[in-house]
């Protein structure tokens, strides 16, 4: 390894990293970043693997041959310069280096059983060793291993966070915000005007100077309404919607039971919104209101041509390969949430199951598994995306990148229930993306308050 200055710090990277954004090793600007070999025996296994991640994989390896091609084995111990390669603004100026941990003395290691974790772990307290005037710091998403590896000695341990928005989940944008009190009594100077049946109301600026597009504002007294339709520097568009009015809209005979229902309801019917993003606890009615819009915008309006359900879980995330029958067969058991809620949506049809067989036929409801969504482009259709809290940004990047044109995505999740091993409610996709797109005009983001689903749902939901 090359002699540093005190500024420049040595990052090792886990295989985690590399899974998570294949271009990570370019994201630390001036400082070096060290590769154990065990990282890439990991890369090698899983790039050949059908795993999902396994295209991140291969990218991640292609992206390190063509910057150390041309490398001697010694220039790959030493460290190559990352000047002049794709990452920030000008380019990262650190080192990239792999480091052979396979040939590191018996002596020197602190952890000799021979796991993987334990491998990578013994790289950072070896260059902690030998580079004692420079800080090496070993990012892993691993939670677990960031324990071992304080417990082992390593003095810096990090999660990647060059991709992470938000410091809290409390400050994630909810998609509306609340007046205190009356908000004709907040609100001065403003101008209304009549366009057709809908009521515009122009007011300044200075009332909400973080105002994006969007956006609802209600007040406390359930007596105002509106959905900001436009920005400038002085005056903010808004579309006066009506407590009343908003409260009274139906979809596919489901009545929204609180003010949250009630815009995200707006939300997802309406055809010039191609993003809705719904975050909220379970059952706050997600997966129920989103299926009861999609089937009012295909069956009865005749907007789209089908409806194209899916989610992710760790499970599915592996594979679906082992489950008999069809693509839809094999998640029918993983998409038990959406016949729960067609059932709850045909609860008073004589022949539910006929009726259900029928709507499902009639939508043309299709069940698909996200590792078969990249490569597709998906025409004026309605995609449901169950539990996308367990998804990267990367991920999610994949599916809405895979929506053609007079498609609309539904994402619904609860940040509270993530079963992902490396992500948290700060770092997953679905945070990522609410934060992103909460300036594009095409998406809307509604968190849903409370449990709807039942009074032994609310007091688990609450209390446990």
């Amino acid at each position: 390894m090359p002699i540093h200055s005190s500024s420049t710090k040595i990052y090792v990277l886990d295989t985690n990293i590399l899974l998570h954004e294949p271009l990570a090793f370019l994201s630390f600007q001036e400082h070096d970043v060290v590769i154990p070999m065990t990282v890439l025996e990991e890369l090698d296994y899983i790039k050949d693997s059908k795993k999902d991640v396994a295209r991140d994989a291969r990218v991640s390896i292609r992206a390190m041959e063509n910057i150390l091609k041309d490398a001697s084995p010694e220039e790959m111990t030493h460290g190559v310069s990352l000047a002049g390669t794709v990452g920030g603004e000008h380019g990262p100026s650190g080192r990239l280096s792999i480091y052979t941990d396979l040939l590191m003395a018996q002596e020197l290691q602190v952890f000799t059983s021979n796991e993987n974790d334990n491998r990578i772990i013994n790289v950072g307290l070896d260059l902690q060793q030998s580079h004692p005037d420079t800080t090496v710091v070993l990012v892993t998403k691993d939670i677990n291993m960031r324990l071992k590896a304080k417990g082992a000695g390593m003095r810096k341990v990090e999660d990647y966070r060059t991709d992470q928005l938000i410091d809290d989940i409390k400050y994630l944008c909810k998609g509306y915000v609340i007046f205190p009190g009356d908000f004709w009594s907040q609100v001065t100077d403003v101008q209304s005007r009549q366009e057709g049946r809908d009521t515009i109301h122009s007011i300044p600026k200075s009332v909400l100077p973080d105002a994006y597009i969007n956006e609802f504002i209600i007040d406390e007294t359930n007596t105002f309404a509106g959905l900001i339709e436009g920005i400038d520097q002085e005056v903010i568009e808004v579309l006066d919607l009506g407590v009343e009015r908003l409260m009274s809209r139906q979809a596919w005979g489901i009545q929204p039971k609180n003010i949250g229902q009630a815009m995200a309801l707006h939300t997802l019917l309406d055809p010039h919104i191609d993003l809705v993003i719904m975050t909220g606890p379970a059952g706050s009615g997600k997966t129920l209101l989103a299926l009861a819009a999609a089937l009012e915008m295909v069956v009865e309006k005749n907007m789209y041509d089908k409806i194209i359900v899916t989610r992710s879980t760790p499970e599915i995330a592996e594979s679906i390969g082992f489950l008999p029958g069809t693509e839809e067969e094999k998640m029918a058991p993983w998409l038990a949430a959406i016949t729960d809620s067609l059932e709850v949506l045909h609860k008073h049809d004589e022949n539910t199951s006929g009726s259900m067989s029928y709507i499902m036929e009639k939508a043309n409801i299709q069940f698909k598994s996200v590792n078969f969504m990249r490569g597709r482009s998906i025409q004026n259709a309605i995609v449901i995306l169950d539990e996308s809290q367990n998804l990267t940004a990367s991920q999610l990047k994949t599916i809405i990148t895979r929506c053609g044109e007079g498609t609309k995505l539904i994402c619904g999740g609860n940040l509270a229930q993530i079963d992902s091993n490396y992500l948290s409610a700060v770092t997953s996709g679905l945070t990522y993306i609410v934060e992103k797109f909460k300036h594009f005009e095409g998406s809307s983001t509604i968190t849903l308050e409370g449990v709807v689903r039942s009074r032994l749902a609310e007091f688990a939901e609450n209390t446990l």
